[in-house]
């Protein structure tokens, strides 16, 4: 069979990203332009900002992959920061028009979960993945390449969500996730007691609002009346009860599908302490644990590549009026 180059495009949120993968498993090229240092400032993503940027950049870091022997052009179209989407969509489908070549479509979640494809070559459907990102919460089966069935998701706040507000609040640096993570390890993570928001009940749905709201009034609380706090203690007691609850939903799915392969994507999956309490836990189930390399953990076009290659092979292409959505579920077209 024919080797199939896909170029791919992300710009979801405020990483401009462009990547050749051949055969959805193998990247060619993989080029990202980090917005970071320039959000720094604002403590967080400005997606006007953002917006800007991309369109500055895209050319540049499409232009270092090339386009010889491309077969087909991919980009993400939801859900993310709509203006920084468009950006993405715009320019791949300018792209596909140019070089008369199929368009193909991909859900930016879908490109989260695919990333374990690049790095988990002899990884196949079906799996549980839990996918645990700044925006994005959810435990899904993957019945099949594009077949998914979720099987819960947060119903507030994603995890990298609040990790980033607690970051916040404690004063730390943006970005927030990879601050708490170092802060955290110098702490003792049964130093306050955390809130869980589910005991017992048949759903597998998240909830992250409680810790949250916990640390910001208890932080209020003891700088008001002076109380001495180490900030290290609060980031592990917080930390844990997030990893904690993502364990336990993520092997309460295995357990009940009978599915024991575990997947985990998203920028989140990058974290060290969750990293480790979910390869325990698999070691104590025997379950088969896929976790991607970190550089395919945060966003990036390799992902959107790997997962628009089955479509390619299902023929699943884009008409040239594709569209950006802020919001889209997983699965839908």
């Amino acid at each position: 069979m024919k080797d199939v180059n896909i170029l791919a495009i992300e710009t979801s949120c405020d990483e401009t990203a462009a990547a050749i993968v051949r055969n959805g498993r193998e990247v060619i090229k993989n080029e990202v332009y980090s917005q970071i240092d320039i959000h720094k400032e604002y403590g967080g993503v400005v997606p006007e900002i953002a917006s800007r940027n991309h369109i500055l950049k895209l050319p540049h870091v499409v232009g270092k992959c090339g386009f010889e022997g491309i077969d087909a052009v991919a980009v993400t179209y939801g859900p993310g920061l709509l203006g920084a989407l468009i950006c993405g969509v715009s320019y791949a489908k300018a792209l596909a028009y140019s070089m008369d070549l199929p368009l193909i479509a991909v859900h930016h979640i879908e490109g989260h979960i695919s990333a374990n494809f690049i790095s988990h070559k002899e990884l196949e459907p079906p799996f549980v993945c839990l996918t645990v990102s700044g925006g994005h919460t959810m435990l899904a089966v993957v019945r099949d390449y594009g077949v998914y069935e979720t099987l819960g998701q947060t119903r507030d706040d994603a995890a990298g969500e609040v990790i980033d507000k607690v970051s916040r609040v404690l004063g730390l640096p943006y970005p927030g996730g990879p601050n708490l993570e170092k802060l955290a390890e110098n702490g003792d993570r049964h130093a306050y007691e955390m809130p869980r928001s589910f005991k017992g009940e048949k759903h597998l749905d998240f909830s992250f609002s409680g810790p949250k709201t916990t640390v910001i009034n208890m932080l209020h609380h003891m700088d008001q009346t002076g109380e001495t706090y180490k900030k290290e203690d609060v980031a592990a007691s917080f930390l844990y009860s997030v990893v904690d609850a993502l364990a336990d939903n993520a092997f309460e799915a295995v357990k009940r599908t009978g599915i024991n392969k575990l997947a985990v994507a998203g920028g989140v999956s990058a974290n060290r302490q969750l990293r480790e309490e979910l390869k325990k836990r698999a070691d104590e189930n025997g379950c088969e644990m896929y976790i991607p390399e970190l550089k395919y953990c945060t966003d990036n076009a390799a992902m959107i590549g790997s997962a628009a290659y089955y479509k390619y092979l299902r023929g699943d292409f884009a008409p040239l009026d594709l569209n950006a959505y802020a919001t889209l579920p997983l699965g839908e077209s």
